[in-house]
């Protein structure tokens, strides 16, 4: 059966109550931490090369980041440590104001951190626009790349992004092949990793791909004999620690705002990033927490406090390391704190092996990540959103003037623009083949009010006209002029059509249903709704069947309204893709097995489209064991669709959905041969689960389905009856103590009808795996089968926790801890927008 047990999250993180919490490390977070850990180590020694900063920096920054990151922090697989996006900042403050007092700006960038925490303002962070973040970090990639590049070449790198550009081609002109040659190595190694064909690449890329490129180096030059500058790890007793700042106040606030700013900005997006990361992960047993990003700032200002205080750089979560863990599927913040207590073991224990490492592999390592900053899929999104002014405008800011002042000449220029698309808008009238065309290219502000109205009065009465909006917004003092003249024009017998900037029509207001005074407008919420007034019952004898005959017609107008609508607005805008489904055939990913409740809309709950889902609706979402169907005359159209879909169609999943408040569930419980349901140790204190099966329904209420109605045949000559002898099994796995209720997450079912909505989709699921199509493909590993279940009055969906063979194998346990259905959470990007 589907195994319904506890996440190994909740195993790792949720010990039963009564016992003393202990610290468990799970296997994949000690994988995932070595994993980082061997990341993390040549790269915190090259970015420290590069800053200028004691090595050991480098180190301190690296195990502080994974160590109190990791425990305080809000991302749980955040990995965080020495970053590229810092270099720049860091080079220039040791260059200005020596490097014991760039570890006092570090604490106080730190403490700024803490305090933008408590203010709770850490998602004001996300409002920067994204060219202005790709913009930094490319110039920040362009300044890293020009000064590393010195020191491959054998050389020393300037103080400034320009100074090494001027100072490129003498350093060219006096060449060292041992560093040339030591840094070709590691760019090819690095480069050429992570492409080794076949197996022997797979068992290769175990290691990362940094570390394999400086170890290839390293041996290189021990082999050879090379003459080279190496990694010098002094002893720590003589290891630098903070001094009191000295130096201009106002340089020295610059200083820590810009640390603050830079290291704050780049953790929180690559919190979110991180958050996609996870989402996109297959296996998705084990629930990661979406990040805390408050909490995630604190973690990032405790852990500049302690980096600083110790003689660390400053720190900033590191989407590349974070990324690995991601990868190499960390499962908790233990594999981020290991990783940083494997750094600090590495620093005390194994410097005779760091000091073999040569500075030229490690420059080329920073090198190549400053040149990966410059990400050409960014400039393509950014391009395509019309902001590569701002992104340019960013690059050459920091290039040539700083990172503060570079975000600050992005934010100009971001403000500028919007302000330019605000104010520009191009309007234009054309006559073609008698049908006026006004377009509208850009925002509609009361500012373009003045010539939309000079240009709308221009078209002639009585005329076809089509408007054509190409923009995202619309004030109050433009949509009154257009709606203004579209009510005139249309009473004087024009027409106006109005389309997006592609030329497809936008849907205009629904036609009047039969007896409304109002219509529906496009922009009225979703809701089974009727509009305007209802149609009053005429007063005359055959007062019955007046009502009947009120009722179709009303129903009939809606039908026809509703089809006409399709047909005006819908049917041009799907007609392409159904009619290549037409001439290709369905070819649906799942079957999709629910119940005939008209409150579920399967296509609006699973995001699909045509030829998405292949459906299959009955009272109760039941599926009758082979051989039962058919019994009794009564035909067998579920065991039919299943074997078609899944032999026919070739469906690779099949989901049975259940539903809050159903009624044939209802219709089980008061069966008068369905006893009241006992108690069970987790639910005899719970008094919602003993609520009385069926409550009584207030007052002018409706049926939840033909099943819960109170006219409905009782009978044994019931078809009705007939057809719920199916859902049988499912009330007596409720009944029996062989099995566990089935749960929701987070709390009971509220009630006998909820536990049993529940019970009833673990119980179809085995009938489902009894029909002999799904057990062979089950048995094939071709076929995973999932339990829904939908709260109506929530509009939430909820899972069955599947894990193991009971998803895939036909005998698997029939019983196991717990049934769990976990909520279906929005994706992080979506709640990040929110």
């Amino acid at each position: 059966m589907s195994a319904c047990v506890p996440t190994h999250e909740d195993k790792l993180h949720s010990p039963p109550p009564g016992r003393r919490r202990g610290f468990r490390i799970a296997g994949a977070d000690l994988s995932a931490s070595v994993t980082v850990f061997l990341i993390a180590l040549p790269l915190s020694l090259g970015i420290a090369l590069a800053t200028g900063a004691p090595l050991q920096a480098g180190l301190v920054a690296a195990a502080v980041g994974g160590i109190v990151v990791g425990r305080l922090g809000g991302a749980p697989l955040q990995v965080s440590g020495p970053a590229a996006g810092l270099t720049v900042v860091t080079a220039d403050l040791i260059h200005q104001y020596g490097w014991r007092t760039t570890c006092a700006i570090t604490v106080l960038a730190g403490l700024a951190q803490l305090g933008l925490s408590a203010l709770r303002v850490a998602r004001s962070a996300l409002a920067v626009s994204p060219a202005i973040v790709h913009g930094m970090l490319a110039g920040i990639g362009v300044t890293i790349a020009l000064a590393q590049l010195h020191i491959v070449l054998g050389g020393s790198p300037q103080s400034s992004a320009v100074a090494n550009v001027q100072a490129l081609p003498a350093q060219l002109a006096d060449l060292h092949p041992a560093s040339i040659t030591v840094s070709a190595l590691t760019v090819a190694v690095l480069l050429a990793w992570p492409r080794i064909p076949g197996r022997t690449g797979r068992i290769l890329r175990t290691a990362p791909a940094a570390l394999a490129a400086v170890a290839a180096a390293t041996l290189v030059a021990m082999a050879a004999g090379l003459s080279l500058d190496r990694v010098d790890l002094p002893s720590w007793s003589s290891h630098a620690l903070p001094e009191m700042p000295q130096g201009p106040v106002l340089g020295l606030m610059a200083a820590v705002l810009t640390v603050t700013l830079v290291a704050s900005v780049e953790s929180l997006l690559s919190a979110v990033a991180v958050d996609k990361l996870v989402a996109a992960r297959k296996d998705q047993r084990v629930q990661i927490p979406r990040a805390r990003l408050d909490r995630e700032l604190t973690g990032q200002g405790a852990a500049n406090v302690v980096s600083g205080a110790l003689g660390g750089l400053p720190i900033t979560g590191v989407a590349v390391r974070s990324a690995a863990n991601v990868a190499a599927g960390g499962v908790s913040r233990h594999s981020t704190m290991l990783h940083g207590l494997w750094v600090a073991v590495a620093a005390l224990f194994l410097v005779p092996v760091l000091d073999l490492i040569p500075l030229a592999a490690l420059a080329a390592l920073v090198m190549v990540i400053g040149i990966q900053l410059v990400n050409v899929v960014h400039m393509r999104n950014v391009q395509r959103n019309r902001e590569l002014l701002v992104y340019v405008g960013t690059l050459a800011g920091v290039v040539f003037t700083g990172v503060l002042e570079g975000v600050a000449i992005g934010i100009a220029l971001a403000v500028g623009v919007a302000l330019h698309r605000l104010t520009r808008t191009r309007i234009t009238l054309e006559e073609r083949d008698g049908v006026h065309r006004l377009r509208a290219r850009g925002q509609l502000t009361f500012l373009a009010v003045p010539r939309l109205s000079r240009l709308l009065h221009q078209v002639p009465q009585g005329s076809d006209c089509v408007v054509e909006l190409d923009g995202s917004f619309m004030d109050h003092a433009a949509y009154e002029a257009l709606h203004d003249w579209q009510v005139a024009h249309q009473a004087q017998g024009g027409t106006i059509e109005f389309a997006g900037g592609s030329g497809d029509p936008i849907a205009e207001p629904a036609e009047p249903v039969l007896g409304s005074d109002t219509c529906c407008r496009p922009w009225t919420p979703w809701r089974n709704h009727h509009c305007g007034a209802p149609v009053e019952q005429p007063r005359t004898e055959g007062r019955t069947a007046d009502k009947q005959w009120v009722s179709s017609r009303v129903q009939g107008g809606q039908l026809a309204s509703g089809l006409s609508s399709f047909q005006r607005h819908t049917a041009p805008r799907v007609r392409g893709e159904l009619a290549r489904l037409a001439r290709e055939g369905q070819q649906p990913s799942q079957l999709f097995l629910t119940c005939a409740d008209s409150r579920l809309v399967t296509s609006m709950i699973t995001a699909s489209g045509p030829g998405d889902l292949f459906t299959v609706r009955n009272v109760g979402n039941l599926v009758p064991l082979p051989g039962e169907e058919g019994a009794e005359g009564q035909d067998e159209s579920v065991a039919a669709a299943i074997e078609y879909a899944v032999d026919v169609l070739q469906v690779e999943s099949i989901t049975i959905c259940g539903h809050s408040g159903c009624g044939a569930m209802q219709a089980l419980l008061s069966t008068p041969d369905a006893p009241d349901t006992p108690g069970t140790p987790e639910t005899e204190n719970a008094p919602a689960a003993q609520a009385t099966a069926q409550p009584t329904p207030p007052a002018g209420s409706q049926p939840t389905s033909p099943a819960a109605s109170p006219t409905a045949p009782r009978s044994g000559s019931s078809p009705l009856t007939r057809w719920l002898r199916h859902g049988r099994p499912s009330l007596e796995r409720m009944r029996s103590r062989d099995h566990a209720w089935a749960r929701i997450s987070g709390r009971l079912p509220a009630d006998a009808v909820e536990q049993l909505c529940l019970t009833n989709v673990v119980q179809q699921l085995e009938h489902l795996r009894a029909h002999p199509a799904v057990a062979r493909r089950l048995a094939e590993g071709r076929l995973e089968l999932h339990g829904m279940y939908f709260h109506v009055g929530e509009a939430q969906a909820y899972l069955l926790a599947s894990d193991g063979p009971s998803n895939g194998s036909p005998d698997g346990p029939s019983g196991s801890p717990d049934e769990v259905f976990n909520r279906v959470a929005p994706t992080a990007f979506e709640e990040s927008r929110a």
